[in-house]
Parts: structure tokens; sequence; C-alpha cells
């Protein structure tokens, strides 16, 4: 067969002889798409075992392998693989693609043998020690590792490993989207409007170019990283109030949210498209979820959200256990306003609003998780928070979680970059991390029926 078209870019790049295959570069670029391809135009012709892997992988949808069915639909390849349930085999050549998370499936993945091809993809967060690990393990004769990803930080490791300084026997191609011959017009014209509106913002997102630093976000992506399992490492009880935060979707591609945690330990979370005419049944949902893990609801009661107090009331008036819930208003004066933050300075000096106080006290648990996890100090659960690594959608949380920045209003209180000017820099609504913010948010003691909500019936 011929080899299917691709990013003819790239072409240099997939030949040439080398051990690692780097690529990276900004969003819209093609990368995957083209390493989708190219595997599977090898695995047509060739009989090879290629380990698909990824950060966190909860379930085989989260890696590559849809990707995958994509291009060998693409190509007119049906008839040469079979797609299963949690593989993709070469009837032909006896070819076989894998799905493995490193987070949790490092040991599995260390025990595999006669893999030809490791492909990670999204590696921004690979570890010194998970490469330590990985390497050994592909050594096959004339193997290979394929490493994509967006660069995040220049101090990240997988930065400074491939990029900074490669090892031998490694070839790095970074591309962006001025080089992708397939990206729509509708692309071109969202990158233009980010190009002009914050140029640095443009060559991060667009042009891969890594942040010096985090300095300006509000939670460090480090921070978060040493919160994943923490409950293991530092053998956190998760125990405590059930708390389930639900970021109300506005309108448009903005989705509904909910994130359950129990004690510091965040073990739960969902995402869901629900328009605006679609309340009830996404208070259901979620009203559902809190029964099942005996949770209050601390609920987004801005906007869409206003209604959704009257809709949990509703539905504990169906039967059936109650459930607690309580509203949650990013623009409201802050909690115990006069009680001192940190040095003397009260919170409503210290805060603009509750949005920034919420965020600012799970930046605090980021960070004494941090100190814990890395330093050894010893600090009081109700100081921590802890990450399940099986945690749905975990990869965008971290995303999401280390993203916004801080910022100040004309007073010099703290507050946290609002939507709109996330949206400025091409950034989505952090619904996942705003549930999470709601479900360690110092609200007022929750109720089962909500006066409010009883009054609008």
């Amino acid at each position: 067969m011929e080899k299917p078209t691709l990013n003819p870019a790239l072409k240099g790049f997939w030949t040439a002889p080398a051990r690692n295959r780097v690529l990276y570069g900004g969003r819209a670029s093609s990368k995957s798409w083209d390493a989708a391809g190219f595997a599977v135009f090898l695995a047509a012709n060739y009989r090879l075992r290629i380990l698909c892997a990824r950060q966190f992988q909860n379930k085989v949808e989260d890696s590559v392998y849809s990707l995958l069915k994509h291009q060998i639909g693409r190509f007119g390849l049906s008839a040469q693989f079979r797609i299963l349930r949690n593989r993709i085999l070469g009837v032909k050549t006896g070819s076989e693609f894998l799905f493995h998370g490193l987070w949790r499936g490092i040991d599995e993945i260390k025990s595999l043998e006669g893999v030809d091809l490791l492909w990670i993809e999204e590696a921004h967060n690979l570890t010194e020690g998970q490469w330590a690990v990985l390497e050994p393990t592909i050594r096959k004769d004339h193997s290979q590792v394929w490493i994509i990803f967006n660069p995040r930080l220049v101090s990240d490791f997988v930065y400074r490993r491939f990029v900074a300084a490669p090892p031998p026997e490694t070839v790095v191609r970074r591309i962006n989207y001025d080089e992708n011959p397939f990206l729509s017009a509708t692309m071109r014209r969202i990158i233009a409007a980010a190009r002009s509106e914050d140029y640095g913002e443009y060559e991060h997102v667009y042009l891969g170019v890594p942040r010096d630093d985090d300095d300006d976000v509000l939670i460090r992506r480090a921070w978060i990283m040493a919160a994943i399992d923490a409950h293991k490492t530092l053998a956190l009880p998760p125990d405590g109030r059930g708390r389930l935060g639900f970021d109300v979707a506005d309108s448009g591609p903005d989705k509904c949210a909910a994130v359950f945690a129990r004690g510091p330990l965040v073990a739960w979370a969902a995402q869901w498209q629900a328009g605006e005419d679609e309340l009830l049944a996404s208070c259901a949902r979620v009203h559902q979820a809190a029964r099942e893990r005996q949770a209050t609801i601390i609920y987004d009661c801005v906007g869409v959200g206003a209604a959704a107090g009257a809709r949990f009331g509703e539905l504990n008036g169906r039967g059936g256990a109650a459930v607690a819930f309580a509203r949650f208003n990013a623009g409201a004066m802050v909690a115990r306003p006069d009680a001192p933050y940190a040095g003397g300075v009260k919170n409503r000096d210290m805060f603009a609003n509750l949005k920034a106080q919420a965020w600012w006290l799970l930046a605090d648990r980021f960070r004494a998780t941090h100190a814990a996890v890395r330093q050894g100090q010893p600090l009081q659960a109700g100081q921590l928070i802890s990450l399940a690594a099986d945690l749905p959608h975990l990869d965008q949380l971290i995303d999401e979680l280390a993203t916004p920045r801080r910022d100040f209003d004309p007073a010099g209180r703290v507050k946290v970059e609002s939507k709109k000017d996330l949206s400025r820099r091409a950034v989505a609504s952090p619904n996942l991390a705003d549930a999470l913010v709601m479900a360690f948010a110092p609200v007022a003691a929750p109720l089962a029926i909500d006066p409010e909500a009883l009054a609008s019936f």
C-alpha cells in the first residue's frame, strides 16, 4: 500500500534514523493527528507492538485510541484492523496497539516485553522517575520512543531533557499551526485574534514557547502534581464531610461540571454538555450523585445556576434521603470578613470577593501538600488536599487549576483572573477547577430546604 497523506512538513521527521522522536509545539499543529496516521501506516505494513501511553488514563477513551480508529477509517484500512474494547490488532501483520496510563500503570509497563514503539502522548507531565523506568523497558533492537507534547514550563523535566539538551539518537522537531495544511479557516481566525490580543500568550499557546516560570499563576503545577495520591503518600484518612461542587454551564460550548471530595481527598469528577433548558436534568444528575455519596452540594448560584436551589428543593420533596445544599456566589463578600487571614490582615482586606478567597484557600492547600510531600513537613489533614490518580478528567483538571493568574483590584485586594480574561487568552472556562473550588469553599451552613428556593415556587 502507499503511505497515507500526512503533513508533508513532517516527512523527514518520521523517516530520519533515531531512537527518540520528540515532536513539540503549539496548539492546532497536527502533532497527534500525524503521529496516529504514521503509526497506523507502520502497523499496516509491519508486525509491531505499539504501546500508547499518557500520564493519566482511567479508560481507553482517554488515550489516542479514538484518534487511531479515526485514522484507520480515514485511510480505508478498516478491513486490516480489529478494533477491540481495549486493544487494536492488525489482521494481516499481527501488529498490536496497547494503551496504558503512566501514573498508575508504570509497573505494568515495566513488565511488558517486545515493545517496538512507545508513544507518549501529552508528555508535558512526564517525570524524571518515570523516564528512568521507561527508557530501559523499551529495549528491543530498533525500538523507538515518540514523545509528543505542548510545552508548559522551561523547568519541566520533559522540556529540559528532550528539547534543551536532547540525548544521543534523538531527533527533535518543533511544529506549529502555520505548518498545518489541514487547519480550518475558522481556527486561523481564532488564532489571529489571540495574536492581536495578547502576543505573549499567543506565543505560548500557539507557537509552543514555554513559560519561564509560573509565578503569575495562583496554583503552581508542581504543587498540583505533588497532591496526586497524596492521601496514600501521607496516610491521610479520607473521612469527614462529603462535599460536591457543581459548576453550572452558562451557554454555548460551556459544560456543567461536578467534583466530589471527602476530607482532603478529591475522589470523583464529571462534566457534561447541557443547555440552559436542561437545568433540571443536570440538577437531578448532581442530586443523585450527592445522595449516593452522602454529600452536600455547593452550587454556583449566579446566572443560570440561580434556579438550581429551587430544583434541588423540588428533588428533595420527591422522597428519599434529603440532600443538603448551599449557594456559592463568586462575587459575594468574603466569608468571616473580620477574621485574620495572615500577618494580621483581615479577610475583607485581603480578598476582593468570595471567589478570590476560595481559590486562594485552595492554593494554600496545594502549597501545604507540596511542602508535606516534598519536604516532609507534618501538617493536619484539614490543611491538605489529595487528587486521586484515578480521578476522571484529571489531566484537564490539572491544566485548569494551573492556568488562572492572580490579579488585584484598585484597593490592592487579591482577585482571580476572570473567565472573560481567560477567553482573551484562548483558554476555555475552567469548569472542573471551579467545581473543585466550590467543594472546598468557605460557604454558609447548608440547608436541606433552601428558603429562597421555596419562595420561587
